[in-house]
């Protein structure tokens, strides 16, 4: 009869009051063996607590051998760069105005452009400019900065390490990105400077003193073959994959020139326009502002005029419409949709986000489509349990979904790095010799709750 009721305490899937009643009336039924059960139930315990943990993991072990594509957008670089997200109260609830919310508000009613206008002065002024000067001595100036640097480094390795292990001639990983800063190929370039890590990221560009962006580009990668030519193994290999383009990027003719180099970089703002944005900007990262309270910034209309023109020439998405204004970027911007939905249509395809809020609906339709592929499995790494709650809404039916949080606390890129994104013990003890090896995961703290059941 013990045993016929220590399995059925084993095999409930009830809630912690349920278990509380289990225990009582079993353990008085047989008080000599309350230990025995007391053991059996610490096994009980463990095994749930484990279970919680591996819910909230991306096991590499299980996928590092299949064709992994990564999608991160701008909470990557949150501490470094500012996301679309501000601080504005919409007056429902404790909900705050995005970006992408308040411009396409103001296309909608502002005929003459005098909040839609200075709100993307705002946006250049704090994100686009900054990403247009930085260099990794200024980021690495500050705490927040340093840290967010450190977590692309993590990260990379461990993408590196994953390519490594895979077969000899197809060591390569896709990272598509909607960010247009330069954090993955700056990162990367230190990497390569210091000697330790032989390895590619292609950023889709060739050429000398001009190099040119071609889509084609992404399927070529580099081979080492011996003097005899015995044998032949392909160098691990980062497609980087800018879908909202970048601040390196500049037309040339019809094509899209990727240049480095920005210290010739006009600053679309002069001084004055820019004192004269501040209360605005203010405005905006003021969590007790409301919309009415947002002030005129006085700018005359000949200036914002000139101002948009210039930045609609820019090779970055428009966040009210996801699209980009000049056609050479535009048409880059579609094959890359096309190339992250053929990515997804491999039989093994495994897709990791970070930092992603699918606001692009492109890319939102693109995935829910790819998930009739029955090989597909994608992972949702999402910031809050809130987050997660929203994009178990949006792919809710999908089988090939897990939408992952970590209950009581956010998922930024240190946790991401360290906790979600990692490595079974036995992988991380034998570490590729061209690579460091991964950084140990953390294990989150057994429950309290759970352990007093046995008290």
């Amino acid at each position: 009869m013990l045993r016929f009721e220590h399995r059925l305490l084993s095999n409930h899937r009830c809630n912690l009051g349920c278990m509380r009643r289990l225990v009582g009336w079993v353990g008085a039924r047989h008080p000599a063996n309350r230990q025995y059960l007391k053991t059996s139930l610490h096994g009980t315990i463990h095994a749930t607590n484990k279970m919680g943990r591996e819910r909230q993991v991306i096991s590499i072990g299980d996928i590092y051998d299949k064709d992994i594509n990564f999608l991160f957008g701008s909470g990557a670089s949150f501490g470094l760069l500012p996301t679309l997200q501000l601080q504005m109260r919409t007056g429902v609830d404790d909900a705050r105005y995005s970006l992408e919310e308040l411009a396409t508000k103001f296309e909608q009613e502002d005929g003459d452009r005098r909040r839609l206008v200075p709100l993307f002065m705002h946006y250049y002024s704090s994100c686009i400019r900054p990403a247009e000067r930085l260099t990794l001595q200024a980021a690495v100036g500050n705490a927040a900065g340093a840290e967010t640097i450190k977590n692309y480094r993590a990260f990379l390795t461990t993408a590196l390490e994953m390519a490594s292990r895979r077969k000899a001639l197809d060591r390569r990983c896709n990272l598509f990105t909607t960010n247009y800063d330069g954090c993955f190929p700056l990162v990367a370039d230190e990497l390569i400077k210091e000697g330790r890590t032989d390895f590619v990221l292609n950023d889709g560009a060739r050429g000398f003193s001009k190099r040119i962006l071609q889509a084609r580009n992404f399927g070529s990668y580099l081979c080492q073959a011996g003097v005899l030519g015995r044998y032949q193994s392909s160098i691990p290999q980062v497609n980087l994959i800018h879908l909202h383009g970048s601040v390196y990027w500049s037309k040339a003719g019809s094509a899209i020139q990727v240049s480095y180099d920005t210290e010739d970089r006009t600053n679309l703002l002069d001084a004055e326009t820019a004192e004269l944005l501040q209360p605005f900007s203010a405005a905006l990262n003021n969590p007790d502002a409301e919309l009415a309270q947002l002030p005129d910034t006085g700018i005359d209309n000949e200036v914002l005029a000139a101002f948009w023109a210039k930045y609609e020439r820019m090779p970055i998405v428009n966040p009210t419409k996801w699209k980009f204004h000049e056609t050479v970027y535009e048409e880059h911007y579609y094959q890359m949709l096309r190339l992250l939905s053929y990515e997804l249509e491999k039989q093994n395809a495994v897709l990791i986000t970070f930092g992603f809020s699918f606001a692009d609906e492109h890319i939102l339709n693109l995935v829910l489509r790819s998930l009739s592929n029955p090989g597909l499995q994608v992972f949702i790494c999402c910031y809050n349990t809130s987050e997660r709650t929203a994009m178990e809404d949006k792919f809710k039916g999908h089988r090939n979904v897990k939408c992952l949080a970590l209950d009581g606390e956010n998922m930024d890129f240190t946790a991401f790095n360290e906790r979600v994104l990692v490595w079974p013990e036995a992988v991380a003890a034998k570490p590729a010799s061209a690579l460091p090896p991964p950084a140990a995961a953390a294990v989150p703290p057994e429950h309290d709750d759970l352990e007093d059941l046995v008290q």
